[in-house]
This record gives structure tokens, C-alpha cells and sequence, in this order.
């Protein structure tokens, strides 16, 4: 009673200090002297006085927000320590669906009006070359360019070099692949090991000899087999400049359908590495291999305090126009970007390949005449039938002229006189031989050229990061700085064609199984890293750091490299072959499996009342995992918590970093069960039979479905009974549609069950804030309606196949060529039809030959309920290549426009062209794709990458899945033959634009709203449910983890909070705190919506944010914490600004 009373002041505190700070704002407006100086008029000089006086206004109604913050987190603070009454009891409307009581809690929507002015924009100056734009331009013509096919002759003259000589750089490299054709052992034992190997020893012959290194993955085992002579020797190398690692990651990532969450860890994984070990700290980015770029990365790069990068695989009509314009080297900048700290040196290739014959120059018959490697008597050969010579002093000066025309062709492409000339290929250099030849051709070469001064032309062998201190020093400016006159540009390079039509879009959806098992370990290193690194901080605080397992942060360390391999640009984008995908999914679930073990460890420490009790036993954990997966490619199967007469536990972990309320969905083998909260007070739960098909419900297995409220990062405690049934627990009712199928039905007699022949007429479900319409026939998709609007939104949802075309070029793993416009998909049956009704959700399933669709729709009020859950499980295993195609058709009067995420960081807008083939218009969605006009946004979220587009007004379509007969002659060997059942999950997002401007503008940036950041958060980041194995615990026993004294501000996410490795691996006391600052649209409709929401102008107070823990140290970093960006401090406030993301060096104690 004491704590309602404490409530109820601080409610009545909250409109009292309301009402006196307007009183006081109102009293020294009226008061302010200037106001009286001339009468009613206002000349000139006086207008900015009262501008002052507005500006004033505005500050105090800041400062008041502000305040009224403050007590709306203590107000939250009582009401979620207050024990209440039970739980209200939903009831049933007059017309039958089922009402929920809303909650006594009040919901906040809190929003600085200076928060909203970031997605607006408009601030900064426009860079030169908007990629959007450039697309829009473009002819796309592929005119026969020559010996330059796709581009055109290079004239030049002689004289272009007397007034300052051309400097060529010559860059060995070989590019690993961590798995492609071959397994990441099997090209280590087979190739890589011996190309570093031999990397050590020819490097040192000759001290004018260079060699670029990018994989720190394939470094990193070799490293752990070579003797410690041998590791000094390589600390020389890079010491002394002679061997250089580019970029630095775990891997050269994909750049399509990873997410930011993995790019920056495996970014983390290889910097943390190199610094360890080496003392290295990469300067240049070198990606020549991912198909197509992403704005994300370079703005990962700078923030990582890289300076420059190269990229290869862009667009051939791109890499022409570039080519003809001196655009080829650019400042890369994010499009939010108004003062340049985002502007990154980027180096674009400008021919088909970074292999030899592609590098020297525009002529590749006679580039592939100095690749070395291809003398007579080799193993490989030149396609063009000029084979290489060896360098003679017969042939030099021939051999020189040739070579150095192609330089001089070359550097009329750029804006500077130093000519960057890679030389290498896949795995290349793994043989001694090789090394001498490309090594010693080159010296006789360079020679010959540096000795002739009226040549005007210094040639030598050089890293990346040399190529590019050359540059700088050329043009006058510091390392990074832009050159006088060098081009800014903002956008990315999707989607990418090598050739004729041949777009790269298949690959955005390929295997889709394993880019969903990608986002779910990425979820659960997440929670796992967040979890481990405040279990560990309470323990040491408590002293029992000592009984913590540490083998967790093995498992943790394994984990990370686990994600950071398979974001390998053959990995996630599913172009390997079958057998190496198969040992990426071995990883994957024993990485999953571990991470596992790891947050069962974690939470089981944290709920401990008597933190002195706990007891690590790896032979008995003290809980169970959520779910168990048979094999690396099958779907989970969840597990069944046995009820008896002594009562369960179940452990709730909340990886949020807010407060969430959802339904969570247990299965328990008695539909007699009783729901307790950690109080003892019985909650509302609804239950429902388990189906095991369309007409067989499964024995002794229920789904219990409880809504509840979790803790930021937290863990909550549920008690599970076995009981008589009560008014607590309310069963779902079910009708069957079987659409004229004889097929026999397995019921169970507690549950109501309507079996019907077919629904002739379309059917609703609905709660607080939707009536959701579907057709009686097929079971998709036809409406949604707001309950306070008059009309229905058209969601006509249906599904469609694409074949491939019947021309020697075909789609495959990385190619998608259709034979035309998608079919309809063309059931051989009609669907049954499951409808699911219940106080907290109802659903719609679909089953389908070749996909089950279900819909949900959750019966709460906030973030869960405003939003349609949707799950497809897909299973095209008997097709001959064809791809499953979801479109949704609505009403949007998109014009043409619809906008997509790059890795779920940003969102780039797109533009339908119907110059380009069908296949062009396709791009990657990693998290979410939005359509909108004037009136209304509808936003698809997705909780795994797949390719998107809008191919008509009001349109978007997904690529399901796809199953190809043919390899697509890109290198891989193989079609994409060894599809699994893939479950494919999203949610659909309607919302409402409040602000009148209009949306369709050409204003090059676009932001999700708040609302649609936290549906996508639910979506990917699902509370994990964990029974208490042993029976004889007590509810004494346990007590829910509550970390953060509140949630964050809602614009925040926290990235990671990941465990720093001391020298020898072990963990240190350190973490690395990650967070990330969102921007949002304001103009979409949020109050009144039932969720909590605060936003703090980019300020957060670390001090008072951990609960039960101390911040003792604090110290900003660059992205990857290689560099200090500023002295530790005693204070713990925290800024950033709107979309940075900034890591912090965080002791808790």
C-alpha cells in the first residue's frame, strides 16, 4: 500500500512540476523588459530579440522535458518494483474476439522535438557523385570498347610525364579465400600455409620486395603452427614495411548480407589479433574480391582510423563512367554526413578482374604477357595465346616499352601521376618458383625503366598503404585529407554486373537456410558477450570470480571467429560448394551450441539469491537449453518441459537493451498448468494444442503463451505448475478449413475445435489496434484495417515463381536470369487452413505443397501488437530451377521509390528502372525494405538477409528461396541443388505519417522511425527461455537480474558489451562497450501507440547505469580500440551523435 501511495505522488509530482515550470516560463516571457521597449511595433532591430526570447522558450521547454524524464523513469522504477494484484483476466467482446484489460503501468513516448531535426536533413553540402543519381543517368549502353572491351581507347603522350614522372607501385598479393571450392582446412594444408610460409623467406631475400596480406583468419593458424625464429622474422617484415595487412578483419567480408553487428566483430576479432601479436595497426582497406559495396564499410574503416581503401567488383558501366571522368578515386562520405568526418580516400579498380591480365593496364592480352606465373612449361597458360617471356637483356627494352605503355594508359585514368598496379590472384605465390619468377622479371624490369630518366618513370615494388602515402605527398594533403579537386561521394555499389546482363542479384537469397542459422548465432554471440561480461563483473565484485567457469571464454573466443568466418564473401552469400557449406553449418551449430552453454552459465550465476551457491557442473547444468538442432541443417526442435507435482522454474533472458513486453510461448507436456510470476501471483496464460501438420495434433505437447515484462538485458523467473484448470489459463479455440481434402483430423477433446469443409468468405482476425483480413481461399493476406480508421489497407499477399532463362547463361548461385515476369505459383491443391484464436495471439496458417505461412497476431498492447509476425517454411526440393517469390501488393503511391538497409545500419533509398533488366532492379535486404507516400509507410522486417525489390508502384517482393540445376560459370562448379526446409521470418509494419511534408523528394537519405528500429529489435532478438533442469530448486532460490538502473534511450543500441582478451587469452577485466546511436523519422505516428520510449539528445550517464556495479574505468577508442581517442576521465557521460557508433574501453567493478 506504502509503495501505491509513493506512486501516486510522484504521478501528481509529474504534473505539478509541469504546471510551475510552464507558470515560470509563461512569467518571465511576459516580464522581459525587451517585450515593452516599443509599444506594439517590432522594428527590425528588435526581431532578434525576440527570436532570442523563442530560442529561450524552447531551451526552458527542453530542460522541462528533461525533468519530466527524470521522474517518468522513477514513476517506472516504483510501478515495476510494485508487487500488484494478480494479472486482469482478458475477456470476450460482444462480437466474440477476445479484449485485453490495459495495463495499470503508463506508457511514455518521450521524444526531444532536437532529436527529430537529424532525419531531416538537408544540412550539408551535396557531394559530387550521389550513386543514386549516377544510376539514374547512366545509359548503361555496353558499347564495345576495344582491347578495353568494356570501356574505350586511352590516348596519351609522351610528354604528359616531363613536368613530373609517373610512380608506379607494384603490389604482390594473393587473395585466400577462407572457403570456397575447398574447406578453410583443406586451403590452408593445401595452399595457404605454404604461400606464407614461403612469403617469410622470399621477403627476405631482397629488401625492395613487397607482399599484401588481407585475412587475418587464414594468418592467425598459420601463426599458431610456426616457431617463434620464424614469428620475429614476420614482426621484421611488417615492422619494416615489407609485408603489409590490409583492412585487417577476420575475413574480407560480404558486404550485402552481413550484418553490422558481425562486420564490426570480426573487424574487432582482426585488429585485436594483429595488435597482440604483431604490434600491427592496418592504415588501408583492400576488398577486391565482395560483389558489390556497401556504404557501411568505409564508414566502419574510418571509424576504425583507417585512412584509405580499394574496391574492385563495381559495375561495369560505373567503372567506364568513373574511368571517363578522373572519378576513380573519390572521398567515400555517408550520406548523413554534414561535416565530412566520415570521408574516407577509396581507390575504385578500374577494369573486369584484380587478377594480372586485368591490372596492368587496359589491354589484357598483353597485361596476362607479364603474369609470370604463365611462362612456357607452366601449369597455366594465357587465353589470349601470347605467352609470357622471361626478361632478358636481349628483351628488355621491348619488354619494358610494352609494359610501360599499359602503365602510361592506365594512370590517364586518374587524377595524380602515382599508378597503383596489384599483382596477384586467388592463392597465388604458393610455390617458391613462382615467387622467383614474378620477383626477379619485375627487378629487371623496374631496373631498366628507373634507369632511363627520359622515360619519366620511377617503378618499384609496393604495399597498398605505400601506393597511397605516395599519393598524399603527390597532392599536397596529410594521410586521409582530400585532394584538391578529387570528387566526393555518397551511396553504395549495389547491385554489381560483370558483364552483358549478368547481375550478381542471386546471391542475395542464395541458401537461405544458412544466412538464417547466421543471424540467430549473431544473436545469441550477442546476448552471449552481454551476459558473460556482467556475470563476470558481479563475480569479481563479490570475490568469486575464481569459481566462474573459464572455459566459457574459450568457447566465447571460438564463437566470435566462428561469425567472423562465415561473414567470408563465399560464405554467407552461399556461392561455396556443397561440401564446404556443410562444414560452415558444422561450425555454426557447434558455435550455437556453445553460446549456449554460455548464457545458461551466465544466467544461472545472476539468478543465484545466495551468489555464494553457486557451483559450476559441466556433467549437470543447472538449466536446460531453449531448444536442441539434430544437425547443422535441420531446423530446432523446442524443448518440452516435463511437469509433475513438484513445480518448474524457467529463466526468461531479455537481450534487449529496453524493457520489453511480449508474449513468450513455452511447451509443456499437460494442457493442466498454472503460470506464476516470481511474486507467486498466477498470471493470464493462453493455451494451445501442438500441431504436428496441418490435421495432427501432437500428444502431450501444449504451447503455453504468457505475456510478461522483461527487464532490460535482464532475466525474469517464471514458476510453471502442474494444476486443475483455472481462470488463469485460457484455452485457444481452432477452426479447420480442409478446402474439399478427406482428410482424417487428430483432436484433443479440451480444446474447442471447429473442423469445416472450405471458407467461402474471407475471414478477420484482430486486436486493440488492427483488424487483419485474409481471403477464404487462399489464406494470404488481403487487408489490414486500424480500428479507428473507416477503410482497409489493400495487402494483397501471393506468391510467385521465377524460372530461368533457356540460353547457355543461366541463373546459379550468384546469378539470377529469369526467363521473364514471375508466374504465379500454381498450387496443385488448395491450402488447408488453420485459424487460432486467443486472448494474447491469433494466428492464420496456410499449408501449402511448398511453403506453410503462418501470421500472427499479438493481442498486446506497445511494440508487439502493432505489427504482423510472419513465418514461412519453405521446402522447394523437388524443383528444376525455379525461385519462390513473396509479393505484397498495396494501394502506396510509391512513384517508383522504395528504400532498403545496407547490413541493418542505414537505408539506402532505390529507384525502379525500367532501363535495366528485371534482374538489376533487385538489391540486398539484411533487416528490413519500406515503401511509403504522403500518407503512410509499410515496412517488411526481416530476420534474415534475402534479396528485395519493388518492380511496380505499391509493390514488394522477396526471393524465398531458390534451387538451380546449373553452375552460373562464375568459378563455383555447381548449381545451388542442396536446399533444406527454411523457415524465413519477418514482420510487416503499417504505419501512419503524421507530418504533412512530402516524402517523395529527392533527398538522398531515409530512416526508419522509432517504432520500426524497435519492431526489427523484437524481431531479431528474441527472449530465450530456459527451464531450471533441477527439480528440487525453490522459489527462494532464485531472483530476477535486473542490470540497468532504466532502459537506454530508445535511439540507443547497445552493439556488444564484449569481454577484452588479456595477452594470453584469458579474459581481462576490460570490455569493450559498443553502442549506437539511430537515426529516426519523426513523421511517423508514435504517441498514444502504448510503447515507452525516451530519447536524450545523444547523452547517456554510464555512471548510474549498471546496477550494483561501479564504472572504474572509462575511456572513448577508435572502433576496434587500437587508438585512444581521448585521456580516461572521471566523468561517465557519454555523446553521440545521431547514426555514430562508438566503443568505449569499460572496467565495471
Amino acid at each position: 500500500m506504502k509503495l501505491k501511495k509513493q506512486v501516486t505522488v510522484c504521478g501528481a509530482a509529474i504534473f505539478c512540476v509541469a504546471v510551475f515550470s510552464l507558470y515560470l516560463m509563461l512569467d518571465r516571457v511576459q516580464h522581459d523588459p525587451a517585450r515593452h521597449q516599443n509599444g506594439g511595433n517590432f522594428p527590425r532591430s528588435q526581431i532578434s530579440v525576440l527570436q532570442n526570447r523563442i530560442e529561450q522558450l524552447e531551451q526552458l521547454l527542453e530542460e522541462n522535458h528533461e525533468i519530466i524524464s527524470h521522474i517518468k523513469d522513477s514513476v517506472l522504477e516504483l510501478t515495476a518494483n510494485a508487487e500488484g494484484p494478480p494479472a486482469l483476466l482478458p475477456y470476450h467482446t460482444a462480437n466474440g474476439s477476445w479484449a485485453v484489460l490495459p495495463e495499470p503501468r503508463p506508457s511514455f513516448f518521450a521524444v526531444s522535438p532536437q532529436d527529430c531535426q537529424f532525419a531531416l536533413g538537408g544540412r550539408g553540402q551535396e557531394p559530387e557523385l550521389q550513386m543514386l543519381t549516377v544510376f539514374e543517368d547512366l545509359p548503361f549502353d555496353n558499347v564495345d570498347g576495344g582491347a578495353w572491351r568494356q570501356g574505350f581507347d586511352i590516348s596519351y603522350s609522351p610528354n604528359d610525364w616531363d613536368a613530373e614522372d609517373l610512380q608506379v607501385f607494384v603490389v604482390p598479393h594473393s587473395h585466400n579465400d577462407p572457403g570456397w571450392i575447398k574447406t578453410f582446412d583443406k586451403y590452408y594444408l593445401e595452399q595457404t600455409q605454404h604461400i606464407l610460409n614461403s612469403m617469410v623467406s622470399k621477403l627476405q631475400e631482397d629488401p625492395r620486395r613487397r607482399f599484401l596480406w588481407a585475412e587475418v583468419s587464414f594468418f592467425a593458424k598459420w601463426w599458431d603452427n610456426i616457431s617463434a625464429q620464424k614469428k620475429a622474422a614476420v614482426r621484421r617484415l611488417v615492422g619494416n614495411g615489407q609485408l603489409e595487412i590490409a583492412t585487417g578483419g577476420w575475413v574480407m567480408p560480404d558486404e550485402a548480407n552481413s550484418h553490422y553487428f558481425a562486420l564490426v566483430d570480426q573487424l574487432i576479432e582482426g585488429h585485436q589479433w594483429l595488435e597482440r601479436n604483431l604490434g600491427a595497426t592496418p592504415r588501408s582497406g583492400w576488398a577486391v574480391d565482395p560483389f558489390g559495396y556497401s556504404s557501411t564499410m568505409p564508414y566502419l574503416l574510418r571509424r576504425a582510423n583507417l585512412t584509405s581503401m580499394l574496391i574492385q567488383r563495381v559495375h561495369y558501366a560505373i567503372k567506364k563512367h568513373f574511368a571517363a571522368t578522373h572519378s576513380l578515386e573519390f572521398m567515400w562520405r555517408q550520406m548523413w554526413d554534414t561535416d565530412s568526418s566520415t570521408d574516407i580516400f577509396c581507390h575504385m579498380m578500374p577494369f573486369y578482374s584484380y587478377d594480372v591480365p586485368h591490372t596492368c593496364g587496359p589491354d589484357p592480352k598483353i597485361c596476362c604477357q607479364f603474369d609470370f606465373k604463365r611462362l612456357p612449361g607452366g601449369r597455366i597458360n594465357c587465353p589470349w595465346k601470347v605467352p609470357p617471356r622471361a626478361i632478358t637483356e636481349a628483351n628488355v627494352a621491348d619488354r619494358a616499352a610494352l609494359l610501360l605503355d599499359q602503365y602510361r594508359k592506365k594512370s590517364r585514368l586518374f587524377r595524380s601521376n602515382v599508378l597503383l598496379v596489384p599483382l596477384g590472384d586467388d592463392f597465388r605465390y604458393d610455390k617458391p618458383q613462382e615467387w622467383d619468377a614474378q620477383f626477379f622479371n619485375y627487378q629487371r624490369l623496374f631496373d631498366f625503366l628507373n634507369s632511363k630518366p627520359e622515360l619519366h618513370v620511377q617503378a618499384q615494388f609496393g604495399t597498398l598503404s605505400e601506393y597511397f602515402d605516395a599519393l598524399y605527398k603527390r597532392t599536397g594533403v596529410e594521410p586521409g585529407a582530400r585532394p584538391s579537386g578529387f570528387p566526393v561521394l555518397s551511396g553504395d555499389f549495389f547491385s554489381y554486373a560483370d558483364r552483358e546482363d549478368h547481375y550478381w542479384t542471386g546471391y542475395y537469397t542464395s541458401r537461405p537456410f544458412y544466412k538464417s542459422l547466421d543471424r540467430v548465432l549473431e544473436a545469441h554471440l550477442r546476448g552471449a558477450e552481454v551476459l558473460y561480461s556482467l556475470a563476470m563483473a558481479h563475480a569479481r565484485r563479490s570475490g568469486l570470480s575464481g569459481q566462474y567457469p573459464l572455459s566459457d571464454f574459450a568457447l566465447l573466443m571460438e564463437a566470435r571467429r566462428t561469425l567472423g568466418l562465415f561473414q567470408h564473401h563465399d560464405a554467407i552469400t552461399g556461392t561455396a560448394k556443397e561440401a564446404v557449406v556443410v562444414d560452415y553449418g558444422v561450425r555454426l551449430l557447434r558455435s550455437l551450441v556453445s553460446l549456449k552453454q554460455v548464457i545458461i552459465n551466465a544466467a544461472h550465476y545472476l539468478v543465484l539469491g545466495n551468489k555464494k551457491t553457486y557451483e559450476f557442473d559441466p556433467g549437470t547444468p543447472f538449466l536446460q537449453m531453449d531448444e536442441s538442432h539434430l544437425s547443422h541443417d535441420a531446423l530446432p526442435e523446442r524443448t518440452v518441459i516435463q511437469l509433475d507435482s513438484s513445480p518448474r522454474f524457467v529463466v526468461l533472458f531479455n537481450p534487449l537493451e529496453q524493457e520489453r513486453l511480449s508474449v513468450v510461448s513455452l511447451l509443456v507436456n499437460s494442457p493442466r498448468v498454472r503460470v506464476l510470476s516470481e511474486e507467486g501471483q498466477p498470471l493470464s496464460v493462453q493455451i494451445s494444442v501442438h500441431w504436428g501438420s496441418a490435421t495432427n495434433v501432437l500428444p502431450d505437447v501444449y504451447q503455453v503463451s504468457v505475456p510478461i515484462r522483461l527487464p532490460a538485458l535482464g532475466l525474469s523467473v517464471l514458476q510453471l505448475q502442474s494444476d486443475l484448470d483455472g481462470p488463469y489459463t485460457l484455452p485457444s479455440s481452432v477452426r479447420l478449413y480442409l478446402n474439399g481434402e478427406k482428410l482424417s483430423v487428430r483432436r484433443q477433446a479440451a480444446f474447442p475445435l471447429h473442423v469445416m469443409d472450405s471458407s467461402t468468405s474471407d475471414f478477420t482476425i484482430s486486436n486493440h489496434y488492427m483488424q487483419v483480413w485474409f481471403s477464404g481461399l487462399t489464406g494470404l493476406l488481403k487487408s489490414i484495417r486500424r480500428v479507428d480508421e473507416e477503410h482497409e489497407e489493400k495487402m494483397d499477399m501471393k506468391l510467385f515463381i521465377y524460372g530461368t532463362r533457356t540460353s547457355k547463361d543461366k541463373s546459379g548461385a550468384y546469378l539470377f536470369l529469369p526467363d521473364g515476369e514471375a508466374q504465379p505459383y500454381d498450387p496443385k491443391k488448395p491450402p488447408v487452413l488453420r485459424v487460432t484464436e486467443g486472448p494474447f495471439f491469433s494466428e492464420v496458417v496456410a499449408y501449402y505443397e511448398h511453403f506453410h505461412q503462418v501470421v500472427r497476431l499479438y493481442n498486446l498492447p506497445g511494440v508487439e501488437g502493432l505489427s504482423l509476425d510472419m513465418a514461412f517454411l519453405v521446402d522447394i526440393r523437388d524443383y528444376v530451377n525455379k525461385e519462390l517469390a513473396l509479393r505484397i501488393h498495396t494501394d502506396i503511391d510509391s512513384k517508383g521509390t522504395f528504400f532498403t538497409d545496407l547490413n541493418g545500419f542505414q537505408v539506402q533509398p532505390r529507384r525502379y528502372l525500367k532501363k535495366l533488366p528485371l534482374q538489376a532492379n533487385f538489391y540486398p535486404m539484411p533487416v528490413m525494405a519500406y515503401i511509403q507516400d504522403a500518407q503512410r509507410r509499410l515496412t517488411l522486417h526481416t530476420a534474415q538477409a534475402l534479396g528485395v525489390s519493388s518492380l511496380s508502384d505499391g509493390q514488394l517482393e522477396v526471393i524465398l528461396d531458390r534451387r538451380l540445376m546449373q553452375d552460373d560459370n562464375r568459378g563455383l562448379g555447381q548449381g545451388l541443388k542442396d536446399n533444406k526446409i527454411t523457415c524465413n521470418r519477418f514482420r510487416l509494419l503499417l504505419e501512419r505519417r503524421t507530418m504533412s511534408r512530402e516524402v517523395q523528394d529527392e533527398r538522398s537519405t531515409s530512416y526508419p522511425s522509432l517504432l520500426s528500429h524497435l519492431t526489427s529489435m523484437y524481431l531479431n532478438t528474441p527472449p530465450l527461455a530456459l527451464p531450471v533442469a533441477k527439480k528440487q530448486v525453490t522459489s527462494s532460490t532464485l531472483r530476477s537480474f535486473h542490470p540497468l538502473a532504466s532502459s537506454l534511450p530508445c535511439d540507443f543500441h547497445l552493439l556488444n558489451l564484449r569481454t577484452i582478451p588479456a595477452e594470453d587469452t584469458s579474459p581481462s577485466a576490460d570490455t569493450a562497450l559498443i553502442l549506437h546511436r539511430k537515426g529516426f523519422d519523426c513523421g511517423l505516428e508514435a504517441k498514444n501507440l502504448g510503447f515507452n520510449c525516451t530519447t536524450s539528445q545523444g547523452k547517456l550517464v554510464l555512471g548510474s547505469l549498471f546496477r550494483g556495479l561501479d564504472v572504474v574505468f572509462l575511456q572513448p577508442t577508435s572502433l576496434t580500440l587500437l587508438y585512444p581517442l581521448a585521456s580516461p576521465s572521471n566523468s561517465t557521460d557519454i555523446f553521440l551523435e545521431p547514426m555514430e557508433i562508438g566503443t568505449f574501453r569499460l572496467r565495471l567493478g
